[in-house]
């Protein structure tokens, strides 16, 4: 009888359940067992290596994965096959029509190029890191064949390159939608993990905004006095509404008689992809604010000149109830809104800024004239105040410099007042009041 030892490596018998290994005719070695699988099922699956450790060591690997409870993956498909079922299945259900369309030529343009050839199950953390740090250093203008679409080239072709570099802004935005799309796959159990998560692109920094001054905002106003859309701004700069608010709003939101207006609903999308309407993202953004008499002229003005279009319009009028619209009755493209904006900024000879700044510009305004935070918190429909303290925390620190200031100002005032007290046989003055 042989015994154990003496048996050869290939033959040797394993206890059950741990699967089988043994040596192919080609030399190398096949090791095969059952994991779990999707569908609270078990598969075999096979994993092969150069020697018998190394191809026992992946098939003890995956036994242990799937008695943690996580199945073998089933997708044998491209990262790029992956994301356009993501984009054409999942993201358009759960995603607003705007943010879906960065989506798409964010996969498009970055992920698919560069990470698209890559097998979804065989993709690693590693080729995140090394693939994000690419466009760190990598001209776009170049890579994205930009230039040679051109007329004249003017980077490569032209031996100039142009170090058109994605910002690191842009980058954590394609990581997000990266990891968006493969914590799916993980939901779906195509990959056991989420090799994206696992990589740290670093916090950005956030985009500075500037905010307009109480001047330049009164030579906004008055620049843009005769303007079809004059409404529309002062309604922005004292009440401090998005943009998709503004054009979102409806007459019949609007209460003229007592002053309030209700924030129902938002338009972000384009005017011609339908109606643009659509809930606000956040609850908190669904609030009634009030609107002060300047508005409240302002919009009764804007109605009347409405009409006026409506009539001269006749047949082709194609009016839904929205407050500010084209001279057809259409709701007002957000895009043609801003190329409006940046034409009134010009006009009235003020530095170019992002329409959101006037929301921006609102906030300062209030908390330099005093104006208490959870107050400005519900008027810009935020849903923490700690959003409110953290963005406008420079104006914060501004305004408790020059209360410092002023407490300083009036303790040497008090020292000053006493020294001369002292001094001389005067009575004492009354005390002054500290603002």
């Amino acid at each position: 009888m042989t015994a154990p030892r003496d048996t050869p490596a290939s033959r040797r018998t394993r206890a059950n359940g741990d699967g089988t290994v043994y040596q192919r005719k080609d030399g190398r070695w096949e090791a095969a067992g059952y994991v779990l699988a999707p569908g609270n099922t078990r598969r075999r699956v096979r994993v092969y290596g150069t020697t018998r450790k190394e191809a026992l060591a992946k098939l003890t690997e995956k036994i242990a994965n799937s008695n943690r409870g996580l199945p073998v993956p089933t997708s044998q498909g491209s990262v790029a096959a992956y994301l356009t079922y993501w984009l054409e299945n999942v993201a358009v259900h759960h995603l607003r029509e705007n943010t879906h369309t960065r989506y798409t030529a964010c996969v498009h343009r970055y992920l698919v190029p560069g990470l698209g050839k890559k097998k979804l199950t065989k993709l690693t953390a590693k080729d995140v890191r090394t693939w994000l740090n690419q466009p760190r250093t990598t001209c776009q203008c170049c890579t994205r064949g930009i230039d040679a679409r051109r007329d004249q080239p003017r980077c490569c072709a032209a031996g100039q390159y142009c170090h058109k570099l994605l910002s690191p802004l842009t980058l954590t935005y394609i990581h997000s939608v990266l990891k968006s799309a493969l914590e799916h796959a993980v939901c779906e159990e195509e990959i056991p993990r989420n090799v994206a998560r696992n990589v740290r692109t670093g916090t950005p920094r956030p985009r500075r905004f500037e905010p307009l001054t109480a001047d330049e905002a009164r030579q906004l106003l008055t620049s843009a006095g005769g303007h079809r859309l004059h409404a529309l701004l002062e309604l922005a700069l004292h009440t401090g509404l998005r943009k998709g608010e503004l054009l979102g709003l409806r007459w019949e939101d609007l209460d003229l008689d007592t002053g309030a207006a209700a924030i129902r609903q938002t338009c972000s999308a384009p005017a011609q992809a339908g109606s643009p309407r659509c809930p606000p993202r956040r609850r908190a953004s669904e609030r009634r604010i009030a609107l002060p008499s300047r508005c409240l002229h302002s919009l009764k003005l804007h109605r009347e000149q409405q009409q006026r279009e409506r009539e001269a319009a006749g047949t082709t009028w194609q009016h839904d109830g929205h407050v500010f619209t084209t001279v057809q009755g259409r709701p007002i493209d957000p895009t043609n809104l801003t190329r409006t904006f940046t034409t009134l900024l010009r006009k009235a000879g003020l530095r170019r800024i992002r329409f959101h700044d006037l929301r921006h510009s609102t906030a300062t305004l209030l908390l330099e004239q005093g104006v208490e935070l959870v107050v400005i918190k519900e008027l810009l429909g935020h849903a923490h105040i700690g959003v409110t303290a953290t963005v406008y925390a420079h104006v914060r620190l501004r305004l408790q410099r020059d209360a410092i200031d002023t407490l300083s100002t009036a303790l040497d005032g008090r020292e000053t007042t006493e020294m001369a007290r002292s001094d001389g046989d005067e009575p004492p003055p009354c005390t002054a009041l500290v603002r």
